[in-house]
């Protein structure tokens, strides 16, 4: 691209610099002198066309990798939202499965302890049926 650019600034630079010095050697009739002239315009207006043709593609061609870039950013910032995103599901996963298990555990001991309760108050209930028993066999003695 800026070979490009460059190549057509020499050719405007040579076309404005030998193109007068041709045109003033030669003795020619003054409508052919117009005519030279006329040609050597249209030849600098082409010129500058391209030139900025050239510099049009070049800022089409910048503004489109601009693009480009900006959507290569978002596609890397929305895959990194949705990792975040997945890693936060996780974690809640996670975090679910610790509540449930601490909430099993929970339950467990809780149950181990209502049942050494029963089993102490069976032991009781027993202890106290024995004395009682023990007590009106002496009394009936």
């Amino acid at each position: 691209m800026k070979n490009t650019l460059l190549s057509v600034f020499a050719l405007a630079t040579a076309t404005l610099t030998f193109a007068p010095v041709a045109n003033a050697a030669e003795l020619v009739p003054s409508a052919s002198i117009q005519q030279r002239r006329l040609e050597f315009l249209e030849t600098q207006t082409k010129a500058v066309e391209n030139v900025q043709e050239t510099r049009l593609q070049f800022l089409d061609a910048q503004t489109k990798a601009v693009g480009d870039l900006q959507a290569t950013r978002l596609d890397f910032l929305d895959s990194q939202t949705k990792a975040v995103g997945d890693i936060q599901k996780v974690r809640l996963e996670q975090l679910d499965s610790q509540t449930k298990a601490v909430e099993d555990i929970q339950s467990t001991r809780l149950e181990f302890l209502e049942n050494q309760t029963k089993a102490i108050e069976n032991l009781h209930q027993t202890r106290l049926e024995e004395r009682a028993r023990r007590n009106k066999t002496n009394a009936l003695k």
